[in-house]
């Protein structure tokens, strides 16, 4: 996501001599970085726990990894 915009401004000023880069492309490559946005955050959201809980990290039991979790209450 850091790369994206100077990325995008490289493109830019390659296809600036022609006219700039079409309307479509431009349409879709603003798509993309919505859609990597809402991603990006939709992960962030996944298994998170709440803000003060207590971590428990990963144990070895009876041979079987009990994967890291929040503490029950």
């Amino acid at each position: 996501m850091f790369l994206a915009p100077f990325a995008a401004f490289v493109a830019w000023r390659l296809t600036l001599g022609s006219g700039g880069p079409p309307r479509p492309v431009l349409i879709a490559a603003a798509c993309a970085v919505v859609l990597l946005t809402a991603m990006l955050v939709w992960l962030s959201q996944q298994r998170a726990i709440a803000p003060g809980a207590t971590y428990v990290p990963a144990q070895l039991r009876d041979d079987r990894i009990v994967p890291g979790h929040a503490a029950p209450p």
